[in-house]
């Protein structure tokens, strides 16, 4: 079982450097990851819904729709939630690249 904690937690690290990097791709796959539990990660929807929405801003089709999909899942509270932890990423993005 630790094996597979650590497994996923790698995994979601290599995700997550390459999600900073910026591609609509990497936010994706790091949304399906969250939304799914990938990898042994705990299903954590505010996280997925965060992702899916920074790659849908960066133009994925795909974001857009899964993002709207586990909304309907959610509370506003929640929905809010990541919507505020995509701007923060954002704004940290944009801080390390000035």
């Amino acid at each position: 079982m630790a094996n597979s904690s650590r497994s996923a937690q790698f995994l979601m690290e290599s995700r997550l450097a390459d999600a900073a990097r910026g591609t609509a791709e990497d936010c994706f796959e790091l949304g399906v990851a969250y939304s799914c539990g990938t990898g042994g990660m705990p299903i954590d929807l505010v996280e997925a819904h965060k992702w899916f929405n920074l790659a849908a801003l960066k133009g994925s089709d795909e974001g857009q729709t899964m993002r709207a999909e586990i909304a309907e899942e959610m509370t506003a509270r929640e929905i809010a939630q990541a919507q505020r932890q995509a701007r923060a990423w954002i704004a940290s993005t944009q801080l390390r690249a000035a």
